[in-house]
């Protein structure tokens, strides 16, 4: 049986305190852009963006970063070209921006990996920070996130379920017995 861990109103709280922390480690938000992994990343990145331009009047560009070209644990075909960045979904430059990168979970740190690469296809940006909801342990790859909503121990034959009223219907962050090949 799932156990909520995080609760809609604790869920908007975290999201209000990365979005300060953001505004106050940049010095405000000018030369800010922000990229959503998808899927769940992009609404929690509109969402900031919305919370940005409450507090800053700014209106912050948003784009949905797709990762999979660049993920190192699917398998690709390999007679396929360089991947490419699909650029449909973000319609600004990158290059001398300030981004900051958002997910729902971090885990292992191979999807933050991938993000970096998609980015860096996109162009040279001045800084990249990442912003996740909920940082879980568990890291392969030398990755920290730079603001985080909760940081929730658990078990890799545990599943972190994030869920985002646009797509599911409420707001929650769940704690689900799996076995290890199911954890995320």
């Amino acid at each position: 049986m799932p156990k909520v861990v995080v609760d809609a109103m604790a869920m908007q709280r975290a999201l209000t305190r990365i979005t300060y922390e953001i505004i106050e480690r940049n010095k405000g938000v000018d030369d800010l852009v922000i990229l959503g992994i998808k899927t769940r990343g992009v609404y929690l990145a509109q969402r900031i963006a919305s919370r940005l331009q409450q507090l800053e009047n700014v209106t912050v560009p948003v784009g949905a970063l797709d990762v999979t070209p660049y993920r190192d644990d699917i398998d690709h075909d390999s007679q396929a070209a360089e991947p490419e960045v699909s650029a449909a979904d973000i319609d600004f430059s990158v290059a001398g921006k300030k981004v900051i990168l958002v997910d729902d979970v971090l885990y292992t740190g191979r999807t933050i990996r991938a993000a970096m690469s998609a980015i860096m296809a996109l162009g040279r940006p001045k800084s990249i920070n990442l912003a996740v909801l909920v940082d879980r342990g568990h890291r392969e790859l030398p990755i920290r996130a730079d603001f985080v909503g909760k940081n929730i121990p658990s078990s890799q034959r545990e599943k972190i379920k994030v869920s985002v009223t646009e797509i599911d219907d409420r707001d929650a962050v769940e704690i689900i017995k799996a076995s290890a090949n199911q954890a995320n």
